[in-house]
């Protein structure tokens, strides 16, 4: 579990979802993390294609993130975003997949 340092302030967590995928998660965070977390939530509501073979149009340019929480239901979007955070050494929990790479964390739901 990430922990937050007060020393150097509360954990940045980047939430990304599709079609509100990860709203309870979300509402969790802010109830119980109190001041420990902020909290930056990437959503996208719109249809998507069945592949996807560039997501830069649909990922941020930039993740500064210290977690990353991946709730996206589009596989090809949860692959390239746990690809993106390798690159940083962000940390992805991406909950209930089967395969979004070797660096993202894939606990049960």
């Amino acid at each position: 579990m990430v922990c937050s340092d007060p020393k150097k302030g509360p954990q940045h967590i980047w939430v990304f979802q599709q079609n509100g995928s990860g709203e309870r998660k979300i509402n969790g965070v802010r109830t119980y993390g109190g001041d420990l977390f902020l909290l930056n939530t990437f959503s996208i509501d719109s249809h998507l294609p069945s592949i996807i073979n560039d997501s830069s149009e649909y990922l941020p340019k930039e993740i500064e993130a210290d977690l990353v929480l991946d709730f996206f239901k589009h596989p090809d979007l949860s692959t390239d975003l746990a690809n993106a955070c390798e690159l940083k050494k962000i940390p992805v929990v991406a909950s209930g997949k089967k395969n979004t790479g070797r660096w993202a964390l894939n606990p049960p739901t």
